[in-house]
């Protein structure tokens, strides 16, 4: 029995759902009902010949031909927008102000934007860099069009990654034979902070917040002096810190699920459209 042809609506509804982890979250973004959404789903299935989404206990789980087909549905449908623009000599023009986090940047959205402002001179970025802590109400008032975030709550975007969190050092001062330990930590509603607390408190171990600071520049400044250890995302440790663990008597501590997170006034936005797809798309495939 022969395959038949995929329809580009088809890929869409699978992405959407697989990006929102759910059909009711995927339906208003595409502006169709869960019904539709699901009846898309099984057209595409239908023509795989193939189960693609497993859902049980309100839970999607995509099978092995699933996570195949992902790669490639976002490269179709990223290869068919860029058809569809060059035939109709459309370019994208406006401004997009995007919110990333200190840490994050060099790594992961660098990259990103060099391959955008390469495909689209007529953009402007307006970059925001801060703590997700304060980028989160700002995508969720409009102040914001888009976010690369460290993200409390699924409904806070679309998950990328897991990033792994450390705990770092000085490789002069031997801070972490201290007791009680001594800290550096950043705001007080910091995902960072909290797993760093929690860990502590797993281990019955006794600390001392000493140093406090918003930015990651404070937090690498405090652990070169010897001031204190600090909790960083391994993306973004220094090379000439030194990362600590259960030797040097510092237990696990929770990894950073890494979403964008676009604003609702954005959606019209052609411009933020394509940059969100592309940082789904590069980022899901570079950490993969």
């Amino acid at each position: 029995m022969l395959m038949r042809d995929l329809q580009i609506d088809w890929l869409k509804c699978f992405l959407a759902v697989v990006d929102k982890g759910s059909l009711s979250g995927a339906a208003p973004d595409l502006n169709r009902s869960q019904s539709a959404v699901s009846m898309q789903l099984k057209k595409l299935e239908q023509a795989l010949q193939c189960e693609l989404i497993q859902r049980s206990n309100r839970q999607l789980q995509l099978t092995p031909e699933g996570e195949l087909l992902l790669g490639y549905a976002r490269r179709i449908l990223n290869l068919h927008e860029e058809v569809r623009m060059a035939i109709h000599n459309e370019e994208l023009s406006g401004r997009i102000r995007l919110g990333v986090p200190d840490d994050y940047a060099a790594k992961y959205l660098t990259p990103v934007l060099k391959k955008f402002a390469s495909l689209h001179h007529k953009v402007d970025i307006e970059l925001n860099c801060e703590q997700s802590t304060s980028l989160i109400p700002r995508i969720e008032s409009g102040d914001l069009d888009l976010a690369l975030i460290s993200r409390e709550h699924s409904r806070q975007g679309t998950l990328l990654f897991y990033e792994p969190m450390v705990w770092v050092g000085s490789q002069q001062f031997d801070v972490w034979k201290n007791n009680p330990l001594q800290i550096a930590v950043y705001e007080a509603t910091s995902l960072a902070k909290r797993s760093a607390i929690q860990s502590l408190a797993l281990q019955g171990k006794s600390y001392r917040v000493v140093y406090n600071s918003s930015s990651l520049a404070g937090q690498i400044a405090a652990v070169e002096s010897g001031l204190a250890v600090a909790v960083f995302t391994r993306c973004s440790v220094p090379s000439h810190l030194k990362i600590l663990g259960s030797e040097h008597g510092l237990g696990p501590l929770q990894p950073m699920h890494v979403a964008v997170y676009r604003s609702k006034s954005s959606l019209n936005s052609k411009a933020v459209s394509y940059l969100h797809d592309l940082l789904i798309s590069t980022l899901r495939e570079a950490t993969t």
